[in-house]
């Protein structure tokens, strides 16, 4: 084949159908994932968006790369009722433009209803590596509602948010479980005062509890454990909870452990080989019977 046959063989793409854009002559026509620029004051942030957009140094690095390149890649965000864009994906990217003193943004307009948004909007974020687990708590929660809504039973959900995340089904429901705490509960699990499993526990129990075992960690600061939040999510179940027993089981503490351990060299010098640890314990434990009994002074 000639290469000038060849050549009228090729159809070379265009930016629009390679990055999904339909072409309109009518900019205030709205059309399914059109990238337009926006005006940053049209965006608004998604409702009970989970993830925090936070004023650090990774935010001061991309407000620098916006002043000198511009935002590089579209927000995805859906219309408003009320007017406006509500935001799918690109809330920092928003902020940064903001303090990077621009006026509009490039966006992907998207026409998905209300649990699509939320099953786009967690996936665009939740591979981020500076996540909370408070983040994580809250972001799982809405997908796996919005899923719900979509006709998905429980165990399927699962199953395709841990396909998709990458973490194990059971790490998922724990997390899931975590949203039913209060805000204050979750923070201390983001600042490790105290665990996940601590956390899971809590969440069975209804908010007023949840606040006075935050009300008297704070008071005592004394963090629970495990055992300890087992002992709450087991006393609330069993109507024994209340504030003064709370305080009584975070006072107490149990004795120390003793453990005396004996030189192999000094049990030779004193017990015949052919002597067993049990006999040798018997000697031991009747001579200090005997010692007792005389006083027990050293």
């Amino acid at each position: 084949m000639s290469r000038r046959n060849l050549g009228s063989k090729i159809k070379l793409s265009s930016y629009d159908d390679m990055f999904g854009v339909n072409a309109t002559e009518n900019e205030n026509v709205v059309v399914e994932n059109q990238i337009k620029d926006v005006a940053l004051s049209e965006l608004h942030p998604f409702k009970n968006h989970p993830f925090k957009v936070i004023d650090d140094e990774k935010m001061d690095e991309m407000v620098e790369s916006v002043k000198q390149y511009g935002v590089l890649v579209p927000a995805i965000v859906r219309e408003r009722a009320e007017g406006g864009y509500e935001l799918i994906s690109g809330h920092r990217r928003h902020h940064a433009a903001v303090l990077a003193g621009l006026e509009e943004m490039p966006v992907i307009v998207k026409n998905c209803d209300d649990d699509e948004s939320t099953v786009i909007m967690v996936d665009a974020n939740i591979q981020r590596e500076d996540i909370s687990v408070s983040e994580k708590a809250k972001a799982y929660r809405m997908k796996y509602d919005a899923m719900k809504h979509q006709g998905a039973s429980g165990g399927i959900s699962l199953a395709e948010m841990s396909e998709s995340a990458g973490e194990s089904r059971k790490t998922i429901q724990r997390l899931i479980y975590l949203s039913n705490l209060t805000e204050e509960l979750l923070e201390l699990i983001d600042n490790k005062k105290i665990g996940i499993a601590q956390g899971v526990d809590l969440a069975f129990i209804p908010k007023e509890e949840q606040d006075v075992v935050f009300r008297v960690m704070q008071k005592t600061g004394v963090y629970i454990n495990m055992e300890q939040s087992a002992r709450i999510k087991n006393a609330v179940k069993e109507g024994l909870f209340n504030e003064q027993w709370l305080l009584e089981i975070l006072s107490y503490k149990k004795p120390p452990v003793r453990k005396v351990v004996f030189n192999q060299n000094k049990l030779d010098s004193y017990f015949e080989p052919n002597m067993t640890n049990e006999d040798i314990e018997g000697v031991i434990v009747k001579l200090l019977e005997e010692w007792k009994m005389k006083g027990g002074q050293v």
